[in-house]
């Protein structure tokens, strides 16, 4: 029987980077649902990665940000994204993120992509976050 999922956004995060980076994943049949917290300590320098994926609303919950789309020829286009702001970034459209941490030292955002992501796998064991240089992140 179907039944609803309820998580706290700051509850249960896993660490990918210590002192930088932490986040969940929840997985449903159509969609992948992401808590993504930046801590300015180590998060700062944290290399970011051009990638694409499904469609994906994205919503600012702390902090700023600024998502960059990836063009042909590698033109770049920057859009800021301020707390309680929310972006739709269309399926196959390349693009990263650069944080702006908030006073306390943090940027945290939720996306939801469809379909699911498939680097986040069926479950929430494995953190995975897109980043330039991730065997020297941790």
């Amino acid at each position: 029987m179907p039944k609803c999922r309820i998580f706290g956004i700051d509850d249960g995060l896993k660490q990918v980077v210590a002192d930088g980076l932490y986040m969940k994943t929840m997985i449903g049949q159509t969609m992948s649902v992401a808590v993504i917290k930046f801590v300015e300590a180590a998060g700062r320098d944290l290399p970011a990665k051009a990638h694409d994926h499904g469609e994906e609303a994205s919503l600012q919950v702390r902090g700023a940000c600024s998502i960059f789309e990836v063009h042909a020829g590698g033109a770049e286009i920057e859009r800021p994204m301020n707390a309680g702001e929310a972006m739709i970034i269309p399926a196959g459209l390349s693009h990263y993120g650069v944080n702006r941490f908030e006073g306390a030292g943090v940027s945290m955002r939720l996306n939801v992509v469809t379909p699911p992501r498939a680097e986040y796998g069926s479950g929430d064991e494995t953190p995975y976050y897109p980043l330039a240089d991730r065997e020297n992140a941790s």
